[in-house]
């Protein structure tokens, strides 16, 4: 954007929280704009991105068309502001946190670089030593579902991966109840926007069209997400399906003896009853009887369901939500009203679309 409309963003004092979006070209950062242009309680006051200055954003993000007046800024624009969303890249970021933290009150991570509690670990999945150690621990897992309170008074805030929030949702209300034991087998299924906007050779739409294509067979990075959530030994598999948007996951866990039916579903219950954004959906007959991104598109819900036979020893515990919203812009915005004492569900009320 030009200097003097950015300048006026930033001044405008209507009560709304001024927030900017770093990164704000790719597919997270569109997602995040389309979210937050339509929040009552918000004012983008900045969106950067390093190749587009001065382009308008519904060039690159088509369906914001009428929606906003907001062009691309650089970084060195950027202001103050009561919160910042950081689209910008996994190993990128850590490097470039200290530069961040003085932009906001409250920053909104949703790299992968301050999800993992242990540096050690980080370097493992990543593959390069953590370079900002000394604030992984300031980061406040971006999950109100189990860390709301926490949120709502964090200045730091790490969003975690859209796999591994779908499997954490699905598996931690069984761990933390003592239902299951023992290791996790996750099997995860993606669409093609979860690779980014940047993606390469291998999604191509003549790549990519009719594959289900195993990218990461073993040791995906979300396992660790997971597995540290858990407490529990995680071995994760992940596929690359023909959706646009979507992350589907099952997972196989052992139970402990003397586990039915009722338990599991008392487990949900007492978990996510009161929760906006968490659906339990495991019936015993129709065509949606069980979790299913498709019906997700656009919402900031995960569902959650369960299957499992009489006197089984395991259990299959399924999981899906849209990858961009509740697997990560949505989650993040969602943060913001916790954070700020906002309704919770403000800017997240779409329910998704069907048929679609």
């Amino acid at each position: 954007m030009n200097d003097s409309l950015h300048r006026k963003a930033i001044l405008r004092d209507d009560g709304k929280l001024r927030v900017a979006v770093v990164g704000a070209a790719g597919y997270i950062g569109g997602e995040l704009l389309r979210l937050l242009i339509s929040h009552p309680g918000v004012e983008v006051a900045a969106a950067t991105s390093r190749t587009l200055r001065g382009r308008p954003i519904d060039n690159i993000h088509p369906n914001l068309r009428g929606r906003t007046r907001l062009t691309f800024c650089d970084e060195e624009q950027l202001g103050r502001y009561d919160a910042v969303f950081l689209a910008t890249p996994h190993r990128e970021t850590m490097r470039r946190m200290p530069e961040f933290l003085p932009l906001a009150d409250t920053i909104i991570d949703l790299s992968g670089d301050f999800r993992l509690h242990d540096p050690g670990v980080y370097e493992d999945y990543y593959g390069v030593p953590h370079e900002s150690p000394e604030l992984i621990e300031t980061f406040v897992q971006g999950l109100a579902e189990l860390h709301r309170d926490r949120l709502r008074t964090a200045g730091r805030i790490s969003v975690p991966g859209c796999m591994a929030t779908a499997g954490i949702l699905a598996l931690v209300p069984l761990a933390e109840a003592g239902l299951i034991e023992g290791g996790l087998a996750v099997d995860a299924r993606t669409g093609s926007s979860g690779a980014g906007a940047k993606a390469g050779p291998e999604n191509l739409h003549a790549e990519r069209s009719g594959a289900m294509r195993v990218f990461a067979p073993t040791r995906h990075r979300h396992e660790a997400e997971i597995a540290q959530a858990t407490g529990l030994p995680v071995n994760m598999t992940a596929t690359g399906v023909e959706a646009v948007r979507g992350v589907q996951l099952l997972c196989n866990a052992r139970l402990t003896p003397g586990v039915d039916e009722k338990a599991i579903r008392g487990a949900y219950r007492a978990r996510y009853g009161d929760e906006p954004f968490i659906r339990v959906v495991a019936h015993r007959r129709g065509l949606h009887r069980f979790p299913d991104s498709k019906i997700l598109s656009g919402s900031n819900y995960c569902d959650v369901g369960f299957a499992l036979e009489d006197g089984a020893t395991n259990v299959t515990v399924i999981s899906a939500l849209d990858n961009l919203v509740k697997g990560g812009a949505g989650n993040a915005v969602q943060c913001l009203n916790v954070r700020y004492g906002l309704p919770e569900s403000m800017g997240l009320e779409f329910p998704g679309l069907h048929p679609n």
